[in-house]
Formats: structure tokens, C-alpha cells, sequence
């Protein structure tokens, strides 16, 4: 066998076999080294280039394949009444998966222990091309609307002078962010370290939309329940967990899958009828809420099964790319504030990270044809499929170009109308469901999210730590009293203190200091 075609020998990028990988070619044994060294030359230039910019949020990842299995039906009735997307329509069939689990603040290389909420974006390959749902494991988060993503992530990130996170700045940023009472109460709780990857909830966090071959839609929210069961971690089991091992879920996570114990989650949904829902004291369409399972059950719609590792991290796990503006027909976006500024951010901060054309990357190319006008870019390593005519790189045209696809269904055409404004949802209703999550906690929870939030508010300025006692017991009176005696702070003065703030902001306007 030649050495070109002997699969053990090294070689390069360009495939010349490479005799020696040890020595550079210099004049005499102890240099200076010359210049038409290639087989150097590429060898250190790409590995001066073999790490991509780290996200921004969700860089500590881990990856696996699997696939999704439909039950054809939703709950009790075909699946068909409510959508039409194709991968849910027959009972058994299978849709490859990819699946990124993550922690969403910290680096590439931070422990999988802290204290953060935990993303769950899954690629589904279907015949229709790719399907993106982008979640995390917490139902709910920290805002509303888009427009605040940049500061919540930087008072979250490391203070830019320091390069050192700080609960004061955290809190800072929350104490003046009512809305996030609800994600806060889960994530001071023991859900906010979840125990590992297979033992976790995901969920989509925002409403999407289905939509039947009549064109007809309806309010979805997605829910990834684990068969594993749910395990969350204390702050001190996570504590000594950390101390040994700070990669703990990436490894159980990839241990379990190659000794065949295949982790499992049950797809669910819950459906609502499009529409205000004036019957609510909640906007169905804010990320920062529950849907009461009461009135809103979930509905199995199919099972993932996880059975087969990545076989390199970097060109999987890390150059996947997610976005939550990738959907397929049958499924449409709602009206969701943060959804709707997530789908255009997601997808332009792959462009800049991984490249523009991230799509050809093997991991996230989809499994069907694809066949576009887009041409060039960086690192574009082939064009992709046209009509009959290679020539013709434009629509329409009648020399043998591509043509539209016809519809499969009617198209869903929401009514829309009313000025355009900057103003808040209406219902915002910024601490119901944070209290009702405070009483349903079992009282090591409710003890648990004590010590942790006066642990972490420790580090809080006084005024940051007596706003977040105020806001904590609009949830809950018990919870702002407990969280009031754990920082040594008398929650009556600071009610008065608070409430006259509030009052003088009413009266002085943006003059004033926010309550």
C-alpha cells in the first residue's frame, strides 16, 4: 500500500504525506530556521486560528445525536388538528436530533456547578429542513422584551474594569427589573444548579404557534420532561462536587451514552387559542410566565432519545449553530416580544461567530436538498444546489432556473393593527406567579432559596439589597421578611421606605429615584 493511501500515515491539508513532524528545516542543526518550512507554516497558522470566538452567552456546552420519535397524536386527538408540520403527523417516525446542553453566563471552561440556568437548544433534521427550538431548563426568564438582553447579560458578565463577576451587580440590574422575581425565586432555589444534563427539564420558554392545513393557529409552549426523573443539586452538594470536578455533567452526560443508558425526554405541549385572553392576569405571550397546567395541560406529542456521542467537540458541539427563527412549515412565530428580537439575533451572531456560511457546516447543514442563490462569503466550500441551469443564479426566470415551492397548506395570516409604541405589555402582574412558586416550594426549598439569595445579596450595596427585599415581598410577604431577616434589615422600614419612593416617582416622574 502506498503511503497516500495508507490510512495511518499523517499528512497535510493539502494530502502530501508528512515524513518528519518532529524537525524543522533550518541551516544546520542549530538554525535560523527558513521560511519555506510549509508543512510548518500550516501547522502553526491554523492552530493560531483553531479556536472561534466564544459565545457570548452559552459557551459552556455539551453535545449528543439522537432522534425524535412522534406519537402522531396530541394528547387524545390527532396531531393534525393543530399543526401540520410533518415531523409529528405519523406515529413511530423518526427525526434525527442534535441536542446542546449549556449553562448560559459563564465561560467556555467555568465549572457546571454554579448557580445559573441551564440552556436546551435541540436541531431537529426533518424532511422539511431544520427545525431550532432554543430553550432553557427554567420555563421562564429574567425579561420581556429584547431591547434589554445586552444589560441583563452584561450585569451579569464580569464587571468590565475588574473582569470579576459581582452579586452587586446582578442585583443591581434585577432590584430594578420587577419582572424577573420569577425566574429569580426558581433560580435561587435548588432548580438553579440542576443535578446534571439527564435529570433535567427543558422547555422553550417563549409561545410559538401551530398552524393547520386550513391556515389556522394556535398558542403553543414546548416542555422536555425527563424520564430519567429531575434531580436538582444544593448549594453545598454542588460545592463538593465543584472541589473534585468542575466538568460533572458533560462527562455523566457522555459516560451514560457509551454504556448505552440512552437518556430520554417526553415532548409535551400546551395549547392555548390565539387570541388577548382578557380571563388571564397574565399576557399568555410573556416569557417571564408560567401557563397554569390546570387550565393548560400538557400534551405528550412524541420522545427524544439521546444514543450516540459527538466524535469531535469542536466541530460539533462548539460550531453548532441555533436559532429560534428556524422553523418549518406547520409551525409560526406569536407575537412574544423576546421571541421576536431572539430570532433575529440568534441567527446573525452565528454569521459572526462561526462564519457566514455556518449552514454548510456538516452539523448544521440540513438532511435535505438545498438548493439557493446565495453566493460566496467566507469559507464557502461549495455552492449550493440550482435548477437545470447552472448559469442562472436569480428568481424568476425561464431559462432553467429555480422555482417556488407550492404552498402546503393555507398560509396563516394573523390580523394585525394599532400604532406603533414603546410601551409595556399591560398585564404584567411582575410578582403573582413569584409568590405562587414561594408557597408551592417544600420548606427545604423555601430554605434553600433564603440562604442563597441573602448569600448572594450580601455583596449588594444597602439600597440594592433593601429594593430586592421590597420587591421579594410583593411576592410573598413571608419571602421579603425572610430574605429582610437574613441580611439583619427591618422589612416595615423599608416597606415605608419604598413605598414613598414609589410615590414620589408617581408625582416627579423620571425625576425621581426608582423605586
Amino acid at each position: 500500500m502506498s503511503d497516500q493511501n495508507n490510512p495511518r500515515i499523517l499528512t497535510t491539508r493539502q494530502g502530501h504525506p508528512v515524513t518528519d513532524n518532529q524537525n524543522n528545516r533550518t541551516v544546520g542543526r542549530r538554525g535560523p530556521t527558513t521560511l519555506e518550512n510549509y508543512h510548518f507554516l500550516e501547522k502553526i497558522t491554523h492552530f493560531d486560528r483553531e479556536r472561534i470566538p466564544e459565545r457570548v452567552v452559552h459557551a459552556r456546552g455539551a453535545g449528543a445525536h439522537g432522534y425524535f420519535e412522534a406519537y402522531g397524536t396530541v394528547g387524545d386527538e390527532p396531531v393534525s388538528t393543530y399543526t401540520r408540520a410533518k415531523l409529528f403527523q405519523e406515529n413511530g417516525k423518526r427525526t434525527p436530533v442534535f441536542v446542546r446542553f449549556s449553562s448560559v453566563i459563564h465561560g467556555g471552561h467555568s465549572p457546571e456547578t454554579l448557580r445559573d440556568p441551564r440552556g436546551f437548544a435541540v436541531k431537529f433534521y426533518t424532511e422539511d429542513g431544520n427545525w431550532d427550538l432554543v430553550g432553557n431548563n427554567l420555563k421562564v426568564f429574567f425579561i420581556r422584551d429584547a431591547m434589554k438582553f445586552p444589560d441583563m447579560v452584561h450585569a451579569f458578565k464580569p464587571d468590565p474594569i475588574t473582569n470579576v463577576q459581582h452579586m452587586g451587580r446582578f442585583f443591581d440590574f434585577v432590584s430594578n427589573t420587577p419582572e424577573a422575581m420569577h425566574m429569580i425565586t426558581f433560580l435561587f432555589s435548588p432548580w438553579g444548579i440542576p443535578a446534571n444534563y439527564r435529570e433535567m427539564q427543558g422547555s422553550g420558554v417563549n409561545t410559538y404557534k401551530w398552524v393547520n392545513k386550513d391556515g389556522v393557529g394556535v398558542l403553543v409552549k414546548y416542555h422536555w420532561e425527563p424520564k430519567q426523573g429531575i434531580r436538582n443539586l444544593t448549594q453545598a452538594e454542588a460545592e463538593q462536587i465543584q472541589s473534585k470536578n468542575f466538568n460533572h455533567a458533560t462527562q455523566d452526560l457522555y459516560l451514560a451514552i457509551e454504556r448505552g443508558d440512552f437518556p430520554e425526554w417526553e415532548l409535551c405541549v400546551q395549547i392555548m387559542e390565539d387570541g388577548e385572553h382578557p380571563e388571564l392576569d397574565f399576557d399568555p405571550l410573556d416569557p417571564t410566565k408560567l401557563w397554569p397546567e390546570d387550565q393548560f395541560p400538557f400534551l405528550p406529542v412524541g420522545r427524544m432519545v439521546l444514543d450516540r456521542n459527538v466524535t469531535d467537540y469542536h466541530a460539533e458541539t462548539e460550531q453548532v449553530a441555533f436559532g429560534t427563527g428556524v422553523l418549518v412549515d406547520g409551525l409560526d412565530f406569536s407575537d412574544d416580544k423576546l421571541l421576536q428580537g431572539r430570532t433575529f439575533s440568534y441567527s446573525d451572531t452565528q454569521r459572526y461567530r462561526v462564519g457566514s456560511n455556518y449552514l454548510q457546516l456538516p452539523i448544521n447543514a440540513p438532511k435535505t436538498r438545498v438548493a439557493t442563490h446565495q453566493r460566496g462569503g467566507q469559507m464557502a466550500y461549495h455552492v449550493d444546489q440550482t435548477g437545470t441551469n447552472p448559469h442562472v443564479n436569480y428568481e424568476p426566470s425561464s431559462l432553467g432556473g429555480l422555482h417556488e415551492a407550492q404552498p402546503a397548506g393555507v398560509e396563516h395570516q394573523p390580523e394585525v393593527s394599532g400604532r406603533l409604541v414603546r410601551q409595556k405589555i399591560e398585564k404584567t402582574n411582575d410578582f403573582g406567579q413569584a409568590g405562587e412558586r414561594y408557597r408551592l416550594f417544600s420548606d427545604f426549598e423555601r430554605d434553600e432559596l433564603i440562604a442563597n439569595l441573602v448569600s448572594g445579596l450580601g455583596d449588594a450595596e444597602p439600597h440594592i439589597q433593601e429594593r430586592m427585599v421590597y420587591l421579594l415581598s410583593q411576592c410573598d410577604a413571608d419571602y421579603g421578611r425572610r430574605v429582610a431577616e437574613g441580611l439583619k434589615l427591618d422589612v416595615d422600614t423599608i416597606k415605608a421606605k419604598q413605598e414613598a419612593a414609589v410615590q414620589q416617582a408617581e408625582t416627579q416622574g423620571h425625576e425621581a429615584q426608582p423605586y
